[in-house]
């Protein structure tokens, strides 16, 4: 998928012989890219990877395979970081999500999640555009890192067929490759920001029910569980815990205050 740039996709074609190369025909942008593969697909489940991953042996299989079930709309994979190096001291297992990766406090195992993580996840075909696939509105635009367009498709995905649900399957693996860039300090900050202004669109087209189911548990039981683990090692000399303690806190103001910035507006 080629979102706006002839150049490349002419670049795509010649040098990919045997991939179908689709550009975008809406308007620029992870969704409405998204939806161009949707259109364009054959199958009853469309699979979804981003061009910085790399599926494990099994992903298809083990994503597709809770179909088996006519209540599964969707499924998600695993996420995982590989790093440019080693994993940064400061960053916190539970904001892995800022770089695009599985977090603390998603399923162990085979669970329903409200939304999957878009890196790795794959759709009912028919019924995603049935409900109108990823709305154009919500969702990263170039390198704007802003998102959430999976989590409100996700909620009119569920809300179209009663007792449906989404699963998280860990066995479905892909690895991130996460770039330097994306390991600054600014970089954390922006993308904590700009998840709350996506959460608080979310929120407007889903309601806050929905909209914040997830994000419930995780400011009440996942973050706490955080700040106590990485105080209680940072008394005993962890500076990296020390760390990871204050970005917990930095990275929970700024997805608040981004969330009532995008109330506000």
């Amino acid at each position: 998928m080629v979102d706006h740039n002839a150049k490349l996709a002419e670049r795509a074609r010649t040098e990919l012989a045997d991939v179908t190369v689709l550009e975008n025909e809406g308007s620029q942008g992870l969704s409405d890219a998204r939806n161009t593969g949707l259109r364009a697909a054959s199958q009853a489940i469309t699979a979804f990877l981003d061009d910085d991953a790399e599926a494990r042996p099994g992903w298809l299989a083990s994503l597709i395979e809770p179909y088996r079930s006519p209540d599964v709309v969707g499924t998600g994979g695993a996420v995982l970081p590989r790093w440019p190096d080693t994993a940064p001291r400061w960053l916190p297992p539970e904001f892995y999500w800022v770089v695009g990766c599985s977090y603390r406090g998603l399923p162990v195992s085979v669970n329903p999640v409200r939304n999957p993580i878009g890196a790795s996840m794959s759709l009912q075909t028919a019924l995603t555009l049935k409900v109108g696939g990823f709305d154009s509105m919500v969702g990263r635009v170039g390198t704007r890192p802003t998102g959430c367009e999976e989590t409100e498709l996700a909620i009119r995905l569920t809300a179209a067929q009663p007792a449906s649900v989404i699963l998280y399957v860990p066995d479905a693996v892909v690895d991130h490759h996460v770039g330097q860039e994306r390991l600054k300090l600014r970089y954390f900050l922006r993308r904590c920001w700009h998840e709350g202004v996506s959460k608080s669109s979310v929120v407007q087209l889903a309601g806050a029910s929905a909209g914040l189911e997830s994000e419930r548990r995780y400011v009440t039981v996942v973050l706490p569980a955080a700040l106590l683990r990485n105080l209680r090692h940072g008394l005993t000399g962890d500076m990296g815990a020390l760390m990871r303690f204050s970005m917990v806190l930095a990275g929970l103001a700024a997805t608040a205050i981004g969330y009532l910035r995008g109330k506000m507006r």
